[in-house]
């Protein structure tokens, strides 16, 4: 019975951190090279961080999917799998190595793993967008770069120096509810 009651509620959290994915992506900033500044990546680091490696990369290909198969889930309420085959799709694909790598930095305990995680997740998120960006279009790799990558290190930075405190304070909040992660 408790095996039961255990997998439904990773079910549960899981669906959640795919809702918390999509409601990411609709909190946006357009940018001249085409490629929107959104939250998606702040919600799939989270997954994996509170989640842990397995359910958050769960988490996070289960957005992918939904999106995939329609739901209007990614930026601009877009879905479908042509949304994934345009030039920023390399970085909705990536998504859930970047919740496992986010969860494993987690799951060693301390500032400097969870920090290694992140960036780790980052760096994965940022070439598999630059590659799959330069494969789509007609752009040399370093204007790829500077359309794709460039505008979003700042951010990626400010990522990874918020989120490990976010994902303790989630944590404590579930754990001062009683909430087994």
């Amino acid at each position: 019975m408790e095996k039961i009651k255990r997998s439904t509620r990773d079910l549960c959290y899981i669906a959640m951190f795919a809702a918390i994915a999509a409601a990411c992506a609709f909190i946006q900033v357009p940018q001249p090279s085409g490629v929107p500044f959104t939250l998606q990546a702040w919600g799939i680091s989270l997954a994996g961080l509170v989640l842990g490696p397995k359910r958050g990369a769960m988490a996070a290909l289960v957005y992918v999917l939904v999106g995939a198969v329609g739901a209007p889930v990614f930026a601009n309420f877009q879905g479908g799998i042509a949304v994934i085959m345009r030039p920023t799709g390399g970085f909705i694909l990536s998504f859930p190595i970047v919740a496992l790598l986010a969860g494993l930095g987690e799951r060693k305990e301390g500032f400097v793993w969870t920090f290694l995680g992140l960036a780790a997740g980052s760096i994965f998120n940022w070439s598999a967008g630059l590659l799959w960006f330069y494969r789509m279009t007609e752009h040399s790799l370093a204007a790829s770069f500077g359309f794709a990558v460039a505008p979003f290190i700042v951010v990626g930075v400010v990522r990874t120096a918020v989120l490990p405190f976010l994902s303790k304070a989630i944590k404590a909040a579930l754990r001062k509810a009683k909430l087994a992660i």
